[in-house]
């Protein structure tokens, strides 16, 4: 049995699944010559025409700009230059509606021809003595992509270092309508070889095979004559079926070989290229003219004109119906591309680029616009239409689902959006808007999961980086380290850190014990000035009970005397109460000074001397009866704590009898006593035991809060009254005693 490649020389062709046999309506423009479009008052450039990246702009607004010259450099192997199709001065750089079905603004550059029409200057090269990488630089920087479908860079597929089995030219020209590489194989059948001779110089195949459709039998009899004198360029009639132009479905085709899923033709050793496309590359190579222009079907039963015409690429389609007559009807539609596969547009100011092959003006009863959607009845006929061997009604479901999972294991990238199955449905379902819908949202998935694995790779490789780093100072470290130490050795001699730690460390060492001297000697200065203390206040109670044993009790005067200096708390409590008294009987006297009458008391004596001292002025009467309380109080406790005889207890009354009755005789006296009481008690306070000062100070609350009581009386006789009763009280109470 012959092997494949002595099958594909004896003519042999295949069949692929599927496939529609649509009208082909190419009568209107294939029996045409190519007509030549007048340049248009502005043209309106892309500045990515192209899969992959706009190319970095070159020029700005305000310059004027020669024939050929380059508008973007190509500064990445995905972009691919702009040139001005013509001289002229650029106007703006602005975004404007893309020819693309979502009609969405790009960059574009706004040019105004200037009628001149004038070159850069050119530099041809001969393919035959250049090395690949020149061809390949010259192929690029000519901005030459893919002319007969998504427009992939044409560098990237000629620049093949793989194997290649079989350089395959697409001239199959499958939808209807379009003829314009049918006109162009029938002009320029030559330059089309000279460019087949170019890529087999970069791709070196085992043989050349040009398909063309058998309805255009002058196109493959050029074709055949130009490649007459060169060997393994073979031209294969294909028949006439829909979609035999697709990549995929003309590779099986020919060699009835099946591009895998997933994966591209160079990878089963197959490089295709459009005709269009070699074209281009002969004119870039040998006349060092860019890609420039291009040729456009411009059919529809509206046109007067319908023809192919040359035209400069950025030109408005527009001026494309216009050249050909365009009577505009209600409702006019104007779709970019072939009947299956083009798409309408929202203006007529969408320019040329360099993947327009045509531009339909049809009639509605021509190309009638889609009627309304129906469900699906499950009839089938899309699989059987589907020249990729998928399931269409699946895919729908799943698209209106979006269900990502789903549709990747139904293929739908393997779907190449060619419209046979919605041209098939009898529901009228435009499935390959559904199935482009779908694409798009997978791959914006797509691309954002990207974009997540290449931020964790890059914080990966930081957190890698820095740890790296750490270990590396970290070894520098220990080697320094190590290096001093051995050098430390060698010479015997310490270094100035070695000295400076040494002197830190001995400084350290003799200061910590200073300062715990210290604190001991701090904390022992302050246990003895407390036992100092003790031992003076010891004395000094020791002094005061020997000096009270040994003091003779003969003589008023000098009894009272001993008394105040017995106890001077006794008598500051005493000062207190008086002053308290004092002011609270000054305040109550202003208040009642019209009140001037004593009432009648039990008392006798020297109760009724006080209490018309007291009449005649109340401070006067409240000072002496608190001191009466008061030293009452303390010759009680002094009595007690003494165990003196109960005769020495009666001398206290003579004292208490002349201090209640000189008290309101001379009162500067009793604040001269009482004045003196304080200073001794300021100072003898802090030698005074806490066991004295508590029954004292209860006392002294007491009487503070009986004179308080009495004082705080509105009526000031009614205090004199208080203040005699307290004085025949504490003068019972000492008889009691004495008794």
């Amino acid at each position: 049995m012959p092997g494949l490649f002595q099958q594909i020389q004896a003519g042999k062709l295949w069949d692929f699944h599927g496939g529609i046999h649509p009208p082909g309506r190419k009568e209107q423009t294939n029996q045409k010559p190519i007509a030549v479009l007048p340049i248009p008052d502005r043209l309106y450039l892309p500045l990515r025409q192209h899969i992959g990246v706009a190319g970095q702009l070159l020029v700005k607004v305000g310059d004027r700009v020669l024939k050929g010259q380059q508008l973007t450099g190509a500064d990445n192997s995905m972009a691919v230059p702009v040139h001005a199709p013509t001289s002229g001065t650029v106007l703006s750089i602005t975004p404007h509606t893309s020819p693309h079905p979502s009609a969405l603004p790009e960059l574009t550059l706004v040019l105004e021809p200037d009628g001149l029409d004038e070159w850069r200057q050119r530099e041809p090269l001969n393919f035959l003595t250049c090395d690949n990488l020149t061809l390949l630089s010259r192929i690029q920087d000519s901005g030459i992509a893919g002319m007969g479908g998504a427009g992939f860079p044409t560098h990237i597929k000629a620049g093949l270092t793989q194997p290649v089995d079989y350089l395959i030219i697409n001239a199959v020209e499958c939808e209807p309508y379009i003829s314009a590489d049918d006109l162009l194989m029938q002009e320029a059948a030559t330059t089309i070889v000279k460019g087949i001779d170019i890529l087999c110089r970069l791709l070196n195949p085992k043989a050349v095979l040009i398909g063309i459709e058998d309805d255009k039998p002058i196109a493959a009899a050029a074709m055949m004559a130009a490649c007459s004198q060169r060997e393994h360029y073979y031209v294969r009639v294909v028949p006439t079926k829909y979609p035999s132009g697709g990549e995929k479905q003309l590779i099986q085709l020919l060699t009835n070989k099946e591009v895998p899923n997933g994966r591209r033709p160079a990878d089963i050793g197959i490089v295709m290229q459009n005709v269009g496309t070699a074209f281009a590359i002969a004119q870039a190579v040998l006349d060092d003219h860019p890609l420039l222009s291009r040729i456009v079907t411009v059919a529809g039963d509206t046109l007067n004109q319908p023809q192919n015409v040359l035209a400069l690429l950025g030109t408005p389609v527009s001026a494309l119906l216009d050249a050909c007559g365009f009577q505009s009807q209600p409702q006019q539609r104007v779709i970019m591309g072939g009947p299956m596969m083009g798409f309408t547009l929202p203006d007529l100011s969408v320019p040329v680029v360099k993947t327009t092959n045509c531009v339909l003006a049809p009639t509605a009863q021509e190309l009638p616009a889609a009627s309304t959607e129906m469900d699906c009845i499950r009839c089938s006929a899309c699989a059987d239409a589907c020249p990729a061997s998928l399931l269409p009604q699946q895919l729908l479901w799943y698209s209106k689902a979006k269900d990502s999972d789903k549709l990747n294991e139904y293929n739908l990238a393997d779907c190449i959006e060619c419209g046979a199955c919605a041209y098939v449905c009898p529901s009228e379902i435009p499935l390959v808007q559904y199935y482009r819908v779908a694409k798009a949202d997978i791959r914006e998935q797509q691309r954002e999961a990207l974009k997540a694995e290449q931020a964790k790779a890059r914080f990966e490789a930081r957190n890698a980086r820095l740890e790296q780093e750490k270990q590396e100072r970290q070894q520098r470290n220990q080697q320094l380290a190590a290096a001093r130490q051995q050098q430390q050795l060698a010479s015997g001699a310490n270094t100035a850190v070695a000295d400076a730690l040494a002197r830190i460390k001995a400084k350290q060492a003799q200061t910590a014990p200073a300062d715990e001297r210290n604190k001991e000697q701090i904390l022992a200065e302050r246990e003895l000035k407390k036992q100092q203390a003790r031992d003076y206040q010891q004395q000094k109670a020791q002094q005061q009970q020997a000096h009270q044993a040994t003091e003779p009790h003969s003589g008023q005067p000098e009894q009272t005397a001993a008394t105040v200096n017995t106890d001077s708390k006794a008598a500051a409590v005493a000062a207190a109460i008086a002053r308290a008294q004092a002011k609270k009987a000054a305040q109550a006297t202003e208040q009642h000074t019209t009140e001037q009458q004593v009432m009648p008391t039990p008392d006798t004596g020297k109760g009724n001397e006080a209490v018309v001292s007291a009449e005649a002025d109340p401070r006067k009467a409240a000072i002496a009866a608190a001191i009466a309380r008061a030293k009452a109080k303390q010759q009680t406790q002094t009595e007690n704590e003494t165990s003196a005889p109960p005769a020495a207890a009666g001398t206290v009354d003579k004292p208490t009898a002349e201090s209640n009755s000189a008290a309101p005789e001379d009162p500067r006296k009793a604040a001269v006593a009482a004045a003196l009481a304080r200073a001794k008690a300021k100072k003898q306070a802090s030698a005074e035991a806490t066991e004295q000062t508590a029954p004292l100070a209860t006392e002294a609350v007491i009487a503070d809060k009986v004179v308080a009581d009495a004082v705080v009386t509105e009526d000031p006789r009614k205090a004199a009254i208080a203040a005699a009763i307290a004085r025949a009280k504490a003068r019972k109470q000492a008889d009691s005693e004495n008794s």
